[in-house]
């Protein structure tokens, strides 16, 4: 009767591993396309053995729980090859936005004023003004002109401000979401700990390597696994963010205009997240790095052409003999002068379009302001040629952010492949198991059901009809 009721034992415990390894097939269905979630394997160990008399006889087996297919290295490389593709795409996203500021190959300049057209539209009026020097409505449009190529650096200036500032609002509600994901992480660290510090924690580690794997989305990360199965994540260059159960929240303040982040301790770490992964790398490089850059190739541009037409026409002789006086109103540097060029002339007789000297109908002087069109007044370069040269290079970084972006962006896609053969849901392995373990569950209820026929043969002392 032992060795009955050992059987009996034995039969139940395969039919309540196998009906266990079951729903584990069935939540592995159900999650097939839950974000994040892990495909678990049921694992059984075998029953310790009784000996007998020298004879082993064997107890069965045990469900011990799921185990997650997860590679921790393949996740982390995912996360760091995350990091460099959101980078890149904010990036190339935040330059597309300032090229069409500038009249970029995909559309128009927004303002509608070109800088480059408005250079050329200045010298075409200065030519017009040729046939007849002292003509007020020819000098009327050199104004005209003027006012728009002061107006084309002050829009673009602007457009680069606006661009700025919205990068700045996008840094702001960032560290908002990267302070949520690195409390969340935390409270997952302490529920992993508590529940299965040595062992995998299934669907808990399943929601904290999700929210890792969006944090990565947002700031470059570096991750280190502690003890009691926890996590310690920093920023790429050190600032800690959680440590086992606390998160360590980053602030914004701003300065100069301008939004600074620091870490927990107050130590501003701005500079230190530009470029280093995420989307918040991306955005700080063009804010901090590219559109002043461009800003400052403008100032220069601005000046060099405002200062030297300034110049020019003050060596000549206005309509009424005097010396010319300042078309555009500058700063005193090249800072700040796209944004604050404007004509300070009002009366058209004061263009110096003759030598001089010499009556008001002579163009001396006017040749020698047309002249500036092909002079090198900007370092090197002509005027035309510096914005040519600056659009180009802009055209160019773009172009290089993008090509980058893209190669990132398959190499992410081959890891994300890579982890998905490994750790999704296969509906159709699914499938094969669910039938294996519905046969090693219907041949322990066969074992069962024998074992149920001859026990009661055994208490019916062979008569059938007894006990059934």
């Amino acid at each position: 009767m032992a060795t009955l009721n050992t059987a009996f034992s034995i039969a139940t415990g395969a039919l309540d591993a196998d009906q266990a390894a079951l729903n584990i097939i069935a939540n592995n269905t159900a999650n097939a396309s839950t974000p994040g979630y892990t495909n678990e394997l049921p694992e059984w160990q075998t029953n310790d053995p009784v000996t007998i008399n020298g004879t082993s006889y064997g107890q069965g087996v045990t469900m011990t729980g799921p185990s997650s297919q997860r590679d921790l290295v393949l996740e982390q490389r995912i996360q760091q090859q995350t990091q460099l593709q959101q980078d890149s795409s904010t990036r190339a996203t935040a330059l597309d936005s300032i090229q069409n500021i500038f009249g970029g190959a995909a559309s128009t300049s927004s303002s509608g004023l070109d800088i480059g057209s408005s250079i050329a539209g200045f010298f075409t009026a200065l030519s017009g003004l040729q046939s007849n020097p002292a003509d007020t409505s020819q000098r009327q449009s050199v104004l005209i002109a003027a006012a728009t190529l002061a107006s084309s650096f002050q829009s673009a200036s602007s457009q680069l401000t606006q661009q700025e500032g919205v990068l700045d609002q996008q840094s702001t509600a960032i560290v908002q979401q990267v302070n949520s994901l690195t409390q969340a992480i935390a409270q997952l660290n302490t529920s992993i700990s508590q529940t299965s510090p040595n062992g995998d924690a299934g669907q808990l580690e399943d929601q904290r390597q999700n929210d890792i794997q969006q944090l990565s989305q947002l700031i470059g990360i570096h991750q280190t696994t502690t003890e009691d199965n926890g996590l310690t994540i920093t920023t790429a260059s050190g600032a800690l963010l959680v440590s086992k159960g606390k998160s360590f929240l980053l602030s914004t303040s701003v300065s100069g205009g301008v939004t600074q982040i620091s870490d927990y301790e107050g130590n501003n770490i701005t500079a230190s997240l530009a470029g280093a992964g995420g989307q918040i790398g991306g955005i700080l490089t063009v804010r901090d790095q590219d559109i002043p850059q461009m800003q400052s190739a403008l100032d220069t541009l601005a000046f060099s052409l405002g200062t030297a037409i300034n110049h020019q026409n003050a060596q000549g002789s206005d309509i009424n003999g005097n010396a010319g006086g300042n078309i555009f109103n500058l700063p005193s540097t090249a800072s700040g002068a796209s944004a604050t060029i404007s004509v300070v002339m009002t009366d058209p007789s004061g263009i110096g379009a003759a030598t001089s000297g010499s009556g008001p109908a002579n163009d001396g002087n006017l040749e020698a302001m047309l002249q500036l069109q092909n002079q090198a007044i900007v370092g090197n370069s002509t005027a035309s040629t510096y914005y040519s040269g600056f659009v180009s290079a802009l055209g160019s970084l773009a172009s290089d952010v993008s090509t980058d972006n893209t190669a990132q962006q398959s190499s992410l896609t081959q890891l994300q492949t890579q982890r998905d053969s490994f750790s999704a849901v296969n509906q159709n392995d699914e499938a094969a198991a669910l039938e294996n373990l519905q046969q090693a569950y219907q041949a322990a209820s066969k074992v069962f059901t024998i074992l149920d026929t001859i026990m009661a043969s055994a208490l019916n002392l062979g008569v059938e009809t007894t006990v059934s």
